[in-house]
């Protein structure tokens, strides 16, 4: 049998297909590795948050209109392959929201809080959101009664992701516990694409409220 044609059945999920499961996980590597790459705002925001917050904005309006041109029949090069790689089933036809959803957290993380939250924010969004939905997609179950689909398995990721990254930041363990279980729970809600900016601008706010220097 050639492997395009083996099933395999992830944890908790129906059988599918080597080849579909390859499939679905290369499209969520794609589309998280800009969650991975919204971790160096932080960097550039220390250096020149001014410039920082106009690169987000470029980038964000940029996106917009290539995504606004593939869908009225002009794709732009790389630019809407990507997206097209990267985008669910369910988005395919329609605008694909998650870029800017994404920068729009990030600004919004720069712009109401200070850089400690808000980096922190930033990197529950990288971190935190990022590998949730890799562990959710290669981990299908259980799932969480009444959160639209979300599993166990992405929201303990995202627990896990976030208080290590926040432990490794700040050296305290008591509020890393306390951002990992928030960010846990704001991952979790079912938002869509607007998770991009429930997740940090929740996170934000509660770091600005903790002692974290």
């Amino acid at each position: 049998m050639k492997q395009s044609q083996e099933i395999v059945r992830p944890l908790g999920s129906e059988p599918v297909s080597i080849a579909a499961l390859f499939s679905r996980f290369q499209g969520e590597i794609i589309r998280k590795s800009l969650h991975f790459l919204i971790a160096l705002v932080p960097l550039l925001a220390s250096v020149n948050l001014s410039a920082t917050l106009g690169l987000l904005a470029a980038g964000t309006l940029f996106y917009a209109f290539a995504e606004n041109s593939r869908l009225q029949g002009f794709p732009i090069p790389l630019v809407s392959e990507l997206t097209l790689i990267a985008s669910r089933e369910k988005d395919r036809h329609g605008f694909v929201l998650g870029p800017v959803t994404l920068g729009l957290g990030a600004m919004l993380s720069l712009l109401l809080y200070p850089l400690p939250a808000a980096s922190l924010a930033i990197y529950a969004l990288a971190f935190g959101d990022g590998i949730a939905s890799l562990a959710g997609t290669m981990v299908r179950g259980p799932r969480i009664p009444l959160f639209g689909g979300k599993t166990i398995s992405g929201s303990l990721a995202c627990f896990s992701a976030v208080f290590v990254v926040t432990l490794s930041v700040t050296q305290r363990p008591v509020e890393a516990f306390i951002l990992a279980v928030a960010g846990a729970f704001l991952e979790a809600i079912p938002a869509g694409n607007f998770d991009n900016v429930i997740l940090p601008v929740g996170i934000g706010l509660i770091a600005s409220r903790l002692p974290i220097a």
